[in-house]
């Protein structure tokens, strides 16, 4: 829904939030889990659940992407960002109950609430996130509940409604100089606004009425943008703000490509940074967050596909590129190949980003067609770097690398009729009913006509009312919440769509691309939907699947054109 003021949303699907800012004010509080109020939650050390605030009244919440109201019979209550790490609250008319979200303290666990005798402020410190949330009185009176308490005692802060009243709390590590500040409330919010509204116009200037969706598609990565700290040493957007709270090592990709054409610097930083974690063998982690880096997974190379559109970008440092993405091809040309294999293989169905489709039933450790074809196009792309960088030689070498591996692919995997998988330990191959099966179309052009129309054909076995389902809807494994198994996903959709368009089936591509955007402007930015009803479903703040949305209404807006 949007209004004069800009889109109107609900806290229960996402959270209220700010770039760079590690928190948002939301009623969930962990995974599927919601509270009856709304709660200061954050994601420094994962998500953590810091402050719940509580109306002393009963209130309506309405969220903008500029401000927070509780709207009552009496009186309201706002709340809006200063800066990515202070937020300012005003009442007139009722009262607020600041509390701590955890009413148990002991030495490892909860928020340790006194007040400060230098400033006079109101202190929680906080075991969960290591930081500390101080709440300044700007005007009006506060009465502590609590300070100094141990054990279970409510602990927090009393904001009676009998007089207007506002506040500021900010989040910090060991200490600040006390809260001041000459910037009227009204002024704040109006800071805000002209912030996002700044964003959007950025990296949706073609949106129109016929694009409702892209201006909450821009707030749903404007707000889960976070500034440098901890493992993400550049500015990231999460995947959500909500439990996904972490970056994984290809969904940043999508984003990347969102937020090209209009915000450069922050693109190529979202590309880049899982590459700053790049291990010694070449491979990228799994996931990066604020406090952890995990390397027991991979997920898919479609990084190459990526730089293809990303390609400008990278024009500062090309050397600096080729050296990242050669690094994170020969991690899988030389530790995931059995001996004697061209192709190579995913150690569990994690690795493919599609954690458990029916591909990865029968073993776990499966050379499937979507890597091989991934692996294509890098090579491709690591062709065209190294004849830009001068060295070429070394593009030969990749291009008669990624012909070897196109080769063996339709050679061995290609039976004819479909792509099947082969287990790396026993050589046996299989087909399914999962749409992972026919990612191939990626190879676009490259692929033989008669294989292009099969896997067309085979795609659009798959396309329901609402877009592609990753398990075909008659298959016997088809989930409605599956996961991987059945709902429509964004990254799948927007691969096969330009693969599709590639291999020159443009109605198909067109179809699939207009049914994902009608999908997000009727069910947001979830996770995944239920590909029979096109209900979200899981995180339902989800930034690859607003990336999604922008870069398929930002294509179908130029092809307009």
């Amino acid at each position: 829904m949007t209004a004069a003021s800009g889109p109107v949303f609900s806290l229960r699907e996402i959270p209220f939030s700010h770039r760079g800012s590690w928190f948002a004010f939301s009623p969930v509080v962990a995974e599927k889990t919601y509270a009856q109020d709304v709660h200061l939650v954050s994601h420094q050390t994962g998500m953590h659940p810091i402050l719940r605030l509580v109306p002393t009244a009963d209130t309506v919440v309405t969220a903008t992407p500029h401000q927070l109201t509780w709207s009552g019979d009496d009186g309201r209550i706002d709340l809006a960002y200063e800066t990515a790490d202070t937020v300012r609250l005003r009442g007139s008319g009722l009262g607020l109950r600041l509390l701590a979200a955890d009413p148990v303290l002991t030495p490892f666990s909860g928020p340790y609430f006194y007040q400060d005798p230098v400033d006079g402020s109101s202190v929680f410190t906080v075991y969960q996130t290591g930081r500390r949330y101080r709440v300044s009185l700007l005007s009006g009176r506060a009465e502590p509940i609590g300070a100094q308490a141990l054990g279970t005692a409510e602990r927090g802060l009393d904001l009676p409604g009998d007089e207007p009243w506002e506040i500021a709390v900010e989040e910090y590590e060991t200490a600040r100089a006390p809260y001041a500040s000459e910037v009227p409330f009204d002024q704040v919010v109006k800071a805000a606004r002209a912030e996002f509204d700044a964003f959007t116009a950025a990296v949706a200037p073609w949106r129109s009425d016929r694009t409702p969706a892209a201006e909450l598609a821009a707030y749903v990565l404007w707000s889960a943008t976070v500034r440098p700290a901890g493992f993400l040493t550049r500015p990231a957007v999460l995947m959500s703000k909500h439990w996904m709270d972490k970056v994984w090592s290809w969904d940043h990709c999508f984003n990347s490509i969102a937020l090209a054409d209009g915000l450069p610097d922050l693109a190529w930083d979202q590309f880049q940074v899982v590459f700053d974690h790049q291990d010694a063998a070449g491979a990228l982690p799994d996931s990066v967050t604020h406090s952890e880096i995990l390397y027991n997974f991979v997920k898919p190379p479609i990084h190459g596909w990526a730089l293809r559109r990303l390609r400008p970008l990278a024009d500062d440092d090309l050397a600096g590129t080729y050296r990242l993405l050669e690094r994170w091809t020969r991690f899988w040309l030389d530790a995931r190949r059995a001996h004697g294999r061209e192709l190579p293989h995913y150690q569990h169905g994690n690795d493919s980003g599609w954690d458990n489709a029916t591909t990865f039933d029968p073993e776990r450790l499966v050379e499937t067609a979507d890597l091989a074809a991934f692996l294509v196009l890098q090579m491709r792309e690591l062709a065209r770097l190294a004849t830009e960088v001068g060295t070429p030689e070394a593009a030969g070498d990749w291009s008669q690398a990624a012909d070897r591996m196109r080769d063996a692919l339709l050679a061995e995997l290609w039976d004819g009729a479909r792509f099947v998988a082969r287990g790396a330990h026993s050589g046996r191959t299989w087909s399914s009913s999962s749409l992972l099966d026919l990612m191939p179309i990626v190879l676009g052009e490259e692929l033989p006509a008669p294989i292009r129309e099969a896997l067309a054909t085979r795609i659009e076995r798959h396309l329901t009312a609402f877009g592609l389902a990753t398990e075909a809807p008659t298959s016997p494994h088809y989930q409605d919440d599956g996961y991987w198994r059945g709902p429509i996903w964004a990254p799948s959709t927007v691969l096969i769509e330009d693969g599709l368009r590639r291999a020159g089936c443009v109605g198909l591509a067109d179809e699939i691309s207009a049914r994902f955007r009608a999908l997000c402007e009727k069910s947001g930015f979830a996770e995944n939907f239920d590909a029979r009803t096109g209900e979200g479903l899981r995180d339902r703040a989800y930034t690859w699947t607003a990336s999604a949305y922008l870069i398929l209404a930002a294509e179908h807006e130029r092809r307009r054109l």
